[in-house]
């Protein structure tokens, strides 16, 4: 498996509250949850194949 890198993310309480929910319906963690939607913007705006 890939090295992953760790960062600190500040986020609105909003925001974490979709993303959590989001997380839950698909069953993700939150931390997978941020992580694939960080990869399916990369690709669909073609910086990542």
């Amino acid at each position: 498996m890939a090295e992953k890198k760790s960062f600190a993310l500040r986020i609105d309480p909003e925001t974490m509250k979709a993303i959590e929910k989001w997380a839950a319906d698909e069953f993700r963690s939150v931390n997978g949850q941020i992580e694939w939607m960080l990869n399916k913007s990369l690709k669909d705006s073609g910086r990542k194949k």
